[in-house]
């Protein structure tokens, strides 16, 4: 037989419609999109392009158009394309199982084309039989339904000057201050049943807001297509797919692209550590436990009831790297937010004894899990070295933004779980009892270097029960407020990134709730409109003060002035840029009592001038502002040979810069 490409056609009819299908035939050089390397990188988990491989993909063969469908099924007996173009019929398009040993299931299905709705049948060889959606598929059907479909990512970009910049200037030299949000609930048509915004209407408002309030990345709950909308996106079954709730692949395309034309950033949340059992989804997928562990001690999490991926299986490795590519490259991302870190190092993560499998040392490090992560890492980085990466860790896990090459897990930055939770419980003390509690808001600064870390205040602090942010702040509505101000000011003057969680950017009153949009009517109030002032000012003043972010990482941008002073509940502290004459001076005041002639010690000399102050009429404060500028003197304070005296209101922090 020649080595030539060839095809076996056939006439099929469903209903009306009348299909071909070009078979992949058992002879060397028939249709494919892969090659012999194509299969070998697969095997050994290097493919990290595999989108462009399986899945269903419109393609030319013979000069008749069609989709091509691939899909990894080592463990089937049969499989065949079904879809509402044969009316679901099990026998009409069967693929042919590769005979290389790769598992690949795949054939040419001629005149199906984009929007027709497909799932995989597959019959195991121990007979089990499931429909199956495509794993890699690019667009799902609007859940509740669960069909995939076959659809082309064409697009036509229009943020060059966006990427060109971001490869000029990583992000990480810059000041990244992040507005988390979930799509189906920032806003919604109320007057329209109270349904989604679409990307396309989103397009229109949030790239103006986010401008407005000079964020400068905007980071979405998990996108991907999830069957369960009250999972928020944290249990994928569309790893590929942007969910069809809000609209197309495109919409989402269009969505980012105006995004970055507005210069803002896009972060995505993205879960490699479990997924759900849902039937058409990647559980038990070819009638064995394909993507996951078989045995539940570590194929199952018991807190989220979902299926944990197998790291150590090369397939399942290629397809979350893969993955993870897929969107930087079709989609622009920035970067990526990797959920539950800590659910993957540990083997015995909320498991109790005898619940989990020791590691070959007898370790309940998750080794499997470390190299993926470290494997992930270098991917990105290697394809994309100007996006970032995040890891939400909750624990102290050592080196998780070390490279992997120094052992570490090859992040960019670390969620400083410790700050948050550190910080919201002094903010919650009543003031008169924080000077008992002084350490919870310094001891962070002890390791504040030990990693590249975020600071988050983000969707999990604001539900079950946990109350919004404004309700956490203690006392009378004003003083709720000022603490607020309080935090947000203290927040931006700490070493580290930013991140903060829709509704709390207008101090909204009652916890979020995935069903219903913000209650974007408190705006109406000035109290709410103060704390939305004091947010855009804050973000303004971080872009616009080296010290704030040219050293967020390092000892050399951060110098406690005094933090010993419980008494008063006074902290005051320097944030240094790359200049001296860049360097700020940051003074918190955590009680409601106003301090008067409160002397900050300095070793240099000359005037200093108030450029922020959070008790500004404009955020809602009293307005004891330090107008005039303030001299130094002779008078020792806080190991320094001078000082100078300042009025420093309640529950207020204010920013003082040198002027020469």
């Amino acid at each position: 037989m020649a080595n030539k490409r060839t095809a076996k056609t056939a006439d099929e009819t469903a209903g009306n419609t009348t299909k071909k299908i070009i078979t992949v035939t058992e002879q060397p050089g028939s249709f494919s999109l892969f090659t012999e390397f194509d299969i070998s990188l697969f095997q050994s988990g290097r493919h990290f392009h595999l989108y462009n491989k399986l899945g269903a993909h419109i393609q030319t063969v013979n000069g008749v158009t069609g989709t091509y469908f691939a899909v990894w099924a080592p463990n089937a007996e049969k499989v065949s394309v079904i879809g509402n173009f044969n009316g679901w019929n099990r026998d009409d398009f069967p693929l042919i199982g590769r005979k290389d040993g790769s598992g690949i299931w795949e054939g040419f299905v001629a005149s199906v084309s984009g929007g027709e709705y497909y799932k995989y049948f597959i019959r195991s060889v121990n007979g089990y039989e499931v429909e199956k959606g495509d794993p890699y598929a690019f667009h799902w059907e609007t859940p509740p339904h669960t069909a995939t479909v076959v659809w082309d990512l064409d697009y036509s970009w229009s943020d060059d000057n966006w990427l060109a910049d971001r490869k000029s200037n990583h992000p990480l030299t810059r000041p990244i201050s992040v507005y988390e949000m979930h799509i189906g609930s920032w806003r919604r048509k109320e007057e329209e049943e109270g349904r989604f915004l679409t990307y396309r209407e989103l397009a229109g408002e949030l790239p103006a807001y986010c401008d407005y309030m000079q964020f400068t990345h905007v980071e979405f709950m998990p996108v991907m297509e999830h069957p369960f909308y009250g999972s928020w996106g944290y249990q994928l079954t569309g790893y590929f797919a942007p969910s069809s709730r809000f609209g197309t692949p495109q919409d989402f395309m269009f969505l980012i692209d105006e995004l970055h034309k507005a210069g803002i950033g896009v972060i995505l949340d993205w879960v490699p550590s479990h997924f759900p059992t849902d039937e058409h989804g990647l559980g038990y997928f070819d009638g064995t436990h394909l993507y996951e562990h078989a045995d539940p001690r570590q194929g199952f999490h018991p807190d989220w009831k979902s299926s944990i991926f197998n790291f150590g299986r090369n397939e399942v490795r290629a397809f979350l790297i893969s993955n993870a590519l897929y969107w930087l490259d079709k989609f622009h991302i920035d970067a990526l937010r990797v959920d539950a870190v800590a659910s993957m190092l540990y083997l015995d993560y909320s498991r109790n004894e005898g619940e989990w499998i020791p590691n070959i040392y007898g370790g309940r490090e998750n080794l499997e899990a470390i190299s993926f992560l470290q494997d992930f890492n270098n991917a990105v980085h290697q394809y994309y070295p100007d996006v970032f990466t995040v890891a939400e860790e909750s624990t102290s896990w050592p080196g998780v933004t070390q490279s992997a090459s120094n052992g570490g897990l090859g992040f960019d930055m670390k969620w400083m779980m410790g700050w948050m939770h550190d910080t919201l419980s002094y903010f919650q003390q009543d003031p008169v009892n924080r000077k008992y509690h002084q350490g919870q808001i310094t001891f962070s600064l002890h390791y504040a270097f030990s990693e590249r870390f975020t600071l988050p205040l983000s969707h999990d602090e604001v539900v079950y029960g946990k109350n919004s942010l404004i309700n956490k702040m203690p006392g009378d509505s004003w003083k709720q407020f000022a603490n607020l101000r309080l935090l947000y000011a203290y927040m931006y003057g700490h070493p580290g990134a930013k991140l903060l969680f829709m509704g709390a950017d207008f101090a909204q009153r009652h916890e979020w709730q995935h069903d219903f949009s913000l209650d974007w009517s408190e705006n109406n109030n000035p109290d709410h409109r103060g704390i939305q002032n004091i947010l855009k000012d804050l973000n303004t003043l971080y872009k616009q003060e080296p010290a704030m972010y040219e050293y967020n990482f390092s000892w050399e941008g951060f110098e406690w002035i005094d933090s010993q002073d419980e008494v008063n509940s006074v902290l005051s502290w320097s944030r240094k840029g790359k200049e001296q004459k860049e360097n700020l001076i940051f003074v918190a005041n955590f009680t409601p009592v106003v301090r008067e002639n409160y002397r900050i010690g300095t070793s240099v000399t000359g005037s200093y001038k108030e450029i922020f102050n959070s008790d500004n009429l404009r955020y809602g404060g009293s307005d004891l502002l330090n107008v005039e500028r303030v001299e130094t003197y002779p008078i020792p304070r806080h190991g320094r040979t001078h000082s100078f005296p300042i009025r420093l209101p309640a529950l207020s922090v204010i920013i003082l810069k040198h002027i020469e």
